[in-house]
This record gives C-alpha cells, structure tokens and sequence, in this order.
C-alpha cells in the first residue's frame, strides 16, 4: 500500500461546512504512487492517526477520543459506555446517523453509540456541525456523528489478540462481490463479521465481555447502492461510579438489535438521494451495586422504527435544492418511568435551495437559505433557520481557499429518563417540566487546501436555551437530576494536516468558553454540560520508518474546566501508539503492538467516575 494511500486515514473534508449534499455523501479522491507527485485531494477522513482501539475490537466510535472534532468521555472506554460530544454541549445534544436516517435510543442518549455494524462496512465518520447537523441531523442540536455505507469488495481478514489484564480478543471479517450475469453494470456483495473480546480491565471491578455479529447484502450498479444489514451486539462492563458519585461498583448489561435499509441513487446531472429505514431494538439490566445486586437495579426496552430521505436536486447550473427528512416512532418499557409517556412520534422536515454564482479567476459564491421544521406528538412544534454564504477560489495549482459565514438553529426534545421518571426521589431524578432544546450558531470558517498541507479553522457563538443537563447537589441523596439550563458557548477550532517526507502529522487546538444559567442556586456541580476542556490540543503522527514498519501515535493535551466533584487534576496528557510489522515474505500478515494511555493517566473524563489506566495488547492479523 503506497504511503499516497494511507494518508488518506488522516486527510479530512473541511470541519465547519459541506457545501453540496453529492460531498456529504461520497466524498472520494484520487492518489497517486508517489506522495512528490499528488493529486488534489477531497476524501472522507478520519481525523487520527490510529484507527483500532487497544483493549478490544473496533467499532465506530473507536478513537473519536483523539479526535480533534469531538470529545468522547468514557466510562471503562469508549466500546463499553461512550458519551460523544461536539463543540461543548453534551452527550445528548449529538446524533449519529447511518445513511440517512439518525438512530436514536428514546431512554437515554448514553446509548447513541450502540451501534452494532462492523467499521468495515461504514466510511470514516464526518462530523456535521452548523448548517449542515442542522439539514441532516434529527433530534440533536449541536452536532452529528454521520457514516455512508460503503460499496462491498471481496476482501477478508482476521486477527487475535492478547494483552494485559487477562485481555483476549477474536474478530473474523469476509466480504464477497461478484457481477451479475457477466454484466459490469451491476455488481452483487454480501458480508459478514464476527468479533468477541473480554479482560478483567484496567482498574479494578472494570471487566468486559463483548460480542458482535454482522452482516449485509448489497447491489450496486453505476448509478446506484442498495444494502440490507442486520447487526447483534451484547455487552457486559463493569465500572465504580458508573453513574452514581457514591463509591460503588456498578454494572451494565446490553444487547442491542439494528435492521437497516439503504439505498442511494444518482440521477440526471450532480443530482442525488438517499433512503434510509431501520428497526432498532435495545435491552439495558443496570445494577446499582454488583455487590448487593437487590439494591437496586433497573430494566430497559426501547424500540424505535423510523424512515428517512435526503437529497440534493441539481435545477440548473446556478439553482438546486437541498433536503432531509424523517420520521421516527419510538417505545419503552421500564422499570424505573412512573407515568404514561412512554412512546413519542418525531417529524423533521428541512429543505435549503441553494444558489452558485460563478466569479472571475475561478471564484465561486455559494449561497443558501431554508429552515427545519420539528414536531412530535407530545411536544410543540418548532421552525428553525438555515443558512450560509460560501466563498471558494481554485487556484492555478489547484490550491483552494474557502471562506464560510453561517447561522443556523437546530432543536431537540428529552429523552425519557430526564423527563419520564420519578421527581422527587430515585438515583436519577427526572423533571416533567422539560422544555424542547434550542440552539442557535453563528460560525466564520477558513480554509486553505494545498497538494501536501491543509487548514481548517472556525470560530462559533452557540445559544443554547432549555438546554437539559443532568446536575449533583451535595444535600440531595440522588446520584443526579435533569435541570434546565442556558448557555452560551464561545469557540475557537484549528486543526491541520501535512504531509513530510516519511511523516504524516494531523494536529489541532481548540478553545472554548462558557456561561451559564440554570436559575437554581442548589446546583453545585454539572455531570455534562460544564463538563469541557477550555483548552485542547491533539497531535496524530504516521511514520513510515521503513516499508515493513508503521508507527502511528496520537496524543491530547487538555486543560479541563473545574467541577466539584472531579478528584484529581483538571489537566490530562493520552498517549495511543501502534507499532505494525509487516513482513515481505508473508503477504497480508501483519503483527500490531499497541499501548493506550501510555503514561498511566487517571484523568476523570466523568467527573467522579475514575479513568483508565493503562492498556497494552498485541494483535496478530492475515487479510485476503
């Protein structure tokens, strides 16, 4: 694999906008042989270096922790209970979606994340801020994880696994394409993977057992991709202060079930949609105490069924028109809601025209205007506005540069946990007076795009009112409560990639800065919502040392804000280092030595919920 080709892990799309709904959904490039002779390059990217995690099997979420467009705090780590955030809001406030449709948990937005599909079968994540989370995203306000279905080639592999803490893994992956009737129109896959993992963990009482299963069929041809995927994934993990600030051991249990279908279809001229449908079923048995199991513990059943489309419609050479829409009906049985309001309809409509005006020299000026309109049968309705202003200049050596100015809103209803429980007693105590979530972003971004280099920065101001955050007092016997609050939210983002002569680097800083309202002066500490980095660095290293040898690094840096229940220090240093061998003589084998958390750091990502500690794991792997 030539090093033009594995830079293309790292090389990102433009952080704060994609301009065309054709980029939002394949973004591809082309490379050359040689990194003295590149092309100009728009790909899907991931913003790591590394791509695996080191203490079990990968997953779509694996190493969003070192990426510089989010922040993931975990629990145990990121496979067991990630909650990932965009831009300083909270775990909830972010989407994750799979063609085109958002798939939601209606009990809790700690279980976005379950997502029981193998990474081969995704593209890297693009993260959706602004105008575009608020065209595509449903039921997340800020920010939206989003993943395309990748076209199925024959190819195969697997890979063992070892390590510390009694750690042991297993994974087996094989796809198969083939023509139809000896036509290369029409092309027929089908895929599957199996993959296990367990350890007693990095602390004490921080085990995990794991197990997936996966597979889709699919049917291609020049204009089109249609899929059919089913997935299982069962997860046990253990951790203390899951949760709950009050030194115990808890514990989880879940299975989660995905049905999906997808199809895209190209049309006429830089034209293109997207269906999407999914059945999502999701079981959770948390215990408070695995000591004391009968002190309590509780059982969740969520189901939700939903059906999506989005889709850009070219007019003509100056004219088109962006769209989304979905519609979602949800349920849940559970031991811990006490009234009625256990199932909910979602409705988003959102379509923004668009309109390109050619300039001399190569200049183009996007514009574009809609709104989002947002209902559910329990909650009001609500119009939100769309808009941006995009400036984009192609140099004579095919270098860009590209301005963007934005405002946006997007919007958001609780899940049932803040809003469906008891209030006035219980570890987690919700509030019946919730009010649907707004927010309202305004966004100057830069961006300057050359053969072996590119920078992408932003600057944003964030409204966020009625936002729910689940918040501690130090009188209440309850681990947490759902409260209201409003914030605004000032941000600055660089982050940029290059290119060496053996070395790839990505690397980014950003700032943040907030202020708060929740008009209640019992609140002494924020699980989520103050729960941010003021200040974060990250820097991803590939270094090809020789041909058999690749050493892949990833670092952050951060300075936390303060939280009374935080123990410890408010500033963490990660470190995740991956050292691959590859010998000549055995094609396809490779032998992975891994360490995450190098320096042992016991940063609490949750405040009151300890860190991990160090992981370290070697994985022999044959691909075909």
């Amino acid at each position: 694999m030539t090093r033009a080709v594995m830079m293309t892990a790292i090389y990102m799309a433009s952080t704060f906008s994609i301009s065309s709904y054709g980029a939002a959904l394949v973004m591809t490039g082309t490379e050359k042989g040689s990194v003295k002779n590149i092309e100009k390059i728009t790909i899907e990217g991931a913003a790591t270096a590394n791509e695996s995690p080191v203490g079990t099997f990968n997953s779509p979420i694996s190493n969003l922790e070192y990426d510089p467009r989010v922040d993931l705090q975990s629990r145990n780590m990121a496979e067991a209970q990630a909650d990932v955030t965009i831009r300083g809001g909270i775990f909830e406030n972010t989407g994750f979606s799979v063609g085109s449709a958002t798939l939601i948990d209606p009990q809790t937005g700690h279980y976005f994340a379950e997502i029981p599909i193998a990474p081969e079968m995704l593209s890297a994540p693009a993260i959706l801020t602004g105008v575009d989370n608020s065209l595509y995203g449903t039921n997340s306000s800020v920010g939206s994880v989003s993943y395309k279905w990748r076209p199925i080639q024959t190819a195969g592999s697997v890979s063992l696994g070892a390590g510390n803490n009694n750690f042991n893994m297993q994974s087996v992956h094989n796809a198969i394409a083939w023509t139809v009737d000896g036509s290369s129109e029409w092309v027929a896959g089908v895929e599957g993977e199996y993959s296990r993992s367990e350890s007693d963990g990095t602390i004490e009482n921080g085990d995990h057992d794991f197990e997936r299963a996966s597979g889709r069929v699919q049917l291609k041809s020049n204009t089109s991709q249609t899929d059919l995927f089913f997935g299982y994934q069962e997860k046990f993990f253990g951790w203390p202060n899951l949760y709950t600030p009050f030194n115990v051991n808890e514990t989880e249990e879940l299975q989660t079930r995905l049905l999906m279908f997808n199809h895209q279809q190209q049309y006429a001229q830089d034209s293109a949609f997207e269906v999407s449908a999914y059945y999502r079923k999701h079981n959770d048995h948390y215990v408070f105490s695995r000591e004391n199991p009968e002190a309590f513990q509780a059982f969740h059943e969520t189901k939700v069924k939903s059906v999506a489309v989005s889709g850009r419609h070219r007019v003509d050479a100056k004219f088109a028109v962006n769209y989304a829409a979905q519609f979602t009906a949800d349920e849940i049985e559970s031991t811990t809601l006490e009234n009625n309001f256990t199932s909910r309809d979602y409705y988003k409509l959102s379509v923004v025209p668009e309109y390109a005006i050619a300039l001399p020299d190569n200049q183009h000026l996007t514009l574009r205007v809609g709104a989002a309109y947002d209902d559910t049968n329990r909650d009001d309705s609500s119009v939100s506005v769309i808009s941006d202003i995009v400036w984009h200049k192609i140099n004579a050596d095919k270098s860009t540069r590209t301005v963007n100015l934005s405002y946006s809103e997007a919007t958001q209803v609780a899940g049932y946990t803040a809003i469906g429980g008891s209030t006035s007693s219980g570890l987690f105590r919700s509030n019946d007076e919730l009010q649907r979530e707004t927010s309202k972003n305004l966004e100057l971004g830069v961006s300057l795009d050359e053969a072996t280099w590119r920078l992408d920065s932003a600057v944003f101001y964030r409204w966020d009112n009625e936002l729910t955050d689940w918040t501690y007092s130090f009188d209440s016997t309850s681990a947490r409560v759902a409260n209201p609050v409003d914030i605004e939210t000032v941000g600055v983002e660089f982050i940029a990639i290059g290119r060496l002569e053996n070395v790839d680097v990505v690397t980014s800083y950003t700032y943040l800065d907030k202020s708060e309202d929740y008009r209640d002066e019992n609140i002494d500490a924020s699980f989520y919502a103050l729960n941010y980095p003021p200040h974060r660095f990250t820097l991803g290293v590939i270094w090809f040392p020789v041909d058999s040898l690749e050493l892949r690094v990833d670092n952050e840096w951060r300075k936390q804000e303060q939280n009374a229940l935080r123990k410890g220090d408010d500033t963490a240093f990660f470190t995740h280092i991956t050292l691959t061998y590859s010998p000549a003589q055995i094609e396809g084998f490779s032998v992975v030595l891994a360490v995450d958390n190098l320096w042992d750091e016991s940063f609490e990502e949750i405040p009151g919920t300890p860190g991990r500690s160090d992981q370290l794991s070697a994985t022999a792997s044959y691909f075909w």
